[in-house]
C-alpha cells in the first residue's frame, strides 16, 4: 500500500517548505552557543583530566561546539564555513530541545531546567536529555578515540548525573567496553572523514549508521521516561524516534542550513494532555501537519513493519550535493515531483 510512503513524503516535503535563505550564517547557529566552551581549555582540569558536565545546558553544548571546530577542516572542501559539517545536526537538535523545555524535568519535582536559577540544568529524567546524552557523550568520546581531537583518551572525564549512573558511560575505556560497537561506528565515522577520497554521500552513510546505532543503544534504556509526559508528547517521543529512522534511510543531509530551517517544523513547546494535531491552535500550519504525519507514520509502522524501501531511494535523489544542499529550492521541486509519482504506487518489497 502507498499510504506509508506517503506520508513520509508528507513530513520531508513539509521539511523543504519551510527552507529559507539566510544571508547570516551565526544568526541559525543553536541558542547560547557563543556562550558555550570552545576548546578543552574552557573546562576545568583534575589530576591531567578535562572536567566535563553534561548534565549542564552550555558544557554538553561546548562538546558539540569543540566537535565542530576540530572536524571543520576535512568539510572545508564543500563549504568554506563549515556550513555543510554533518555534525551540525547533533547541537541543533539539542538546541531546540533546549529552547522547547525538553530538557528540563518533566515530573517537576525540582527546579532542574527550569527558572529561576535551574534554567541551564539538563534533567536525567528527560526522555530528551537521555537520548541526546547518547548523541553527545559518544560521538564526542569517540572523536577523542579517534585521535581527531587532539588529545589522548584518557584525558576528558563527563561527570555522572544525580541518579540512574549506571545508565551512562563517562570516558573512552568505559563507552567502549559497555557500547563498542557503536562506538566503533562512530570511530569509522571519523577515520572516513579524514580519508583523502571521502565523498559527502559517503560521509552521510558513515553518520547515520552511527546516529542510529547511538538512539538503538539508548531507546530501551529509558522507557520508564515516558510515564512523566502527557499522552501526546509520550506518542511524539515515540514518533520522533521512527521518523529519525526514516531520516537515516534517505541519508537526510544534516548540514547547518537544512537542520535549522527543518526545526521550524517541529513542536516549539511540549505538548499538553488537550493537544491534538493537526488542530493545535498555537502551532503553525506545517507543524500541525507534521506532528500529524510523524503519529501516523509511527502507528503503521508499529503494526505493519513496513519500510518505505522503493519511495526512499527515490526521495534520496532530491537529497544530492548539488541540489538538497546547495539549492534547497531545487531540492523542494524535486520532492514534489516524487511525492507525486509516490502517490499510487503500491508498496515493494526492498531489494538492496
Amino acid at each position: 500500500m502507498a499510504f506509508l510512503p506517503s506520508w513520509a513524503c508528507v513530513i520531508v516535503g513539509c521539511f523543504f517548505a519551510s527552507l529559507a535563505e539566510t544571508s547570516n550564517i551565526s544568526d541559525l547557529y543553536p541558542p547560547l552557543w557563543e556562550e558555550s566552551p570552545g576548546q578543552f581549555a574552557d573546562y576545568s582540569v583534575e589530576n591531567g583530566k578535562y572536567i566535563i558536565n553534561p548534565w549542564n545546558y552550555l558544557e554538553r553544548m561546548g562538546m558539540y561546539k569543540i566537535l565542530l571546530n576540530q572536524t571543520a577542516g576535512y568539510f572545508a572542501k564543500f563549504a568554506p564555513e563549515n556550513e555543510l559539517n554533518v555534525l551540525w545536526g547533533l547541537p541543533l537538535q539539542y538546541g531546540w530541545q533546549y529552547s522547547s523545555g525538553r530538557l528540563a524535568d518533566p515530573s517537576q519535582k525540582t527546579n532542574c531546567g527550569y527558572k529561576p536559577g535551574g534554567d541551564l540544568c539538563v534533567s536525567v529524567d528527560s526522555w530528551w536529555a537521555d537520548m541526546n546524552y547518547f548523541l553527545s557523550a559518544l560521538p564526542f568520546l569517540a572523536a577523542v578515540d579517534s585521535g581527531i581531537m587532539g588529545i589522548s583518551s584518557d584525558q576528558v572525564v563527563l561527570l555522572p548525573p544525580p541518579k540512574d549512573e549506571m545508565e551512562f558511560c563517562y570516558d573512552v575505556s568505559t563507552c567502549l567496553s559497555s557500547f563498542p560497537e557503536t562506538m566503533s561506528k562512530w570511530n569509522a565515522f571519523y577515520q572516513y572523514l579524514q580519508s583523502p577520497f571521502c565523498n559527502f554521500d559517503n560521509i552521510l552513510k558513515y553518520l547515520w549508521a552511527a546516529h542510529t546505532s547511538s538512539l538503538e543503544d539508548a531507546v530501551k534504556k529509558f522507557e520508564d521516561r515516558y510515564e512523566y509526559y502527557s499522552k501526546p508528547e509520550a506518542d511524539f517521543e515515540r514518533s520522533w524516534y521512527t521518523a529519525v529512522e526514516y531520516l537515516a534511510a534517505l541519508l537526510f543531509p544534516t548540514t547547518l542550513f537544512v537542520v535549522h530551517d527543518f526545526q521550524k517544523v517541529l513542536p516549539p513547546r511540549i505538548l499538553a494532555a488537550t493537544d491534538v494535531a493537526p488542530y493545535i491552535s498555537n502551532f503553525t500550519d506545517l507543524q500541525n501537519a507534521v506532528l500529524f504525519g510523524m503519529n501516523i507514520l509511527y502507528d503503521v509502522n508499529k503494526y505493519t513493519g513496513d519500510r518505505f524501501c522503493v519511495s526512499e531511494r527515490k526521495l534520496r535523489n532530491c537529497f544530492s550535493l548539488s541540489t538538497g544542499i546547495r539549492n534547497p529550492s531545487a531540492t523542494k521541486l524535486c520532492l514534489e515531483a516524487t511525492v507525486v509519482q509516490i502517490e499510487g504506487e503500491q508498496m515493494s518489497e526492498c531489494i538492496d
